[in-house]
């Protein structure tokens, strides 16, 4: 029943993280939900194992059909990676604890900005180019990859606002840049959190195929409707995030 549970968490969270990220508002609930007396570092690592694979596969599908700059975001990818292994070995340590009260006031910021700049990310003009760019998409990789290791709810959602923010991508080329940036996340944490012992393996398969499922689902429709519809399922989710974390920073 465990397994059934997770599994269809998973399926969801694909869908979701895909399309603007925000996948482990689904998938992180519903594993401390289903194992309450595991290991937080155990259920962090089993959700990277899962959630890895359709952030990979969505890269791919976004790849065919989205013109990325891999110059810009290839470097930004392995500092992330790097800055995402640092984050999951300092979790292993030190409790982020301290994060859960101040995350639902930088989402609620993100909101309303989002909902404030009626264009914003409706139009790909990119502000920068070349190593500019190359190194504004790297620090914006440390600081969201680290972020990702240590904590994690919303990292999909801050690449987007940033890609969209700062770099001045449209929210559909921002999702495209953000499944990569997350792929590299994820893969350097799920290395440490193994690394540690910190991953149900005999879960993680089942997972990682419904994860794959939904997010290929949620790529098609991503790339079906265009730039608004991800708008539009942006601030939804980053609403939910706002709700979900305001409850476990303040009511839980």
């Amino acid at each position: 029943m465990e397994l059934i549970i997770v599994s269809l968490a998973s399926l969801l969270a694909g869908f979701v993280d895909s399309i603007v990220g925000g996948g482990g508002l689904i998938l992180v609930p519903a594993l401390f939900a289903t194992f309450p007396a595991a290991q937080p570092a155990t259920l962090f690592g089993t959700n990277k194992g899962a959630s890895v694979w359709g952030t990979a596969f969505a890269t791919v599908q976004y790849s065919r059909r989205v013109n990325l700059p891999w110059r810009a975001l290839g470097p930004a990818a392995a500092a992330c990676f790097a800055a995402s292994m640092a984050g999951a070995w300092l979790v292993t340590v030190v409790s982020p604890e301290y994060l859960r009260k101040s995350l639902p006031l930088v989402l609620a910021l993100v909101l309303a900005y989002t909902l404030a700049k009626k264009q914003l990310g409706r139009l790909h003009r990119p502000r920068f180019e070349g190593l500019r760019e190359t190194w504004i998409a790297s620090g914006i990789g440390v600081v969201i990859g680290f972020y990702d290791g240590f904590f994690g709810p919303g990292t999909g959602s801050f690449f987007v606002f940033l890609l969209v923010r700062v770099l001045g991508y449209d929210f559909l080329h921002a999702s495209a840049g953000a499944k990569l940036l997350n792929t590299a996340s994820n893969l350097a944490a799920i290395l440490l959190f193994a690394y540690k012992g910190h991953v149900w393996w005999h879960f993680v398969l089942a997972m990682a195929i419904a994860n794959v499922l939904g997010s290929l689902a949620g790529t098609h429709l991503a790339l079906k409707h265009g730039t608004g519809f991800v708008r539009g399922v942006f601030i939804v989710v980053v609403s939910a995030l706002i709700l979900k974390t305001s409850y476990d920073a303040f009511l839980r």
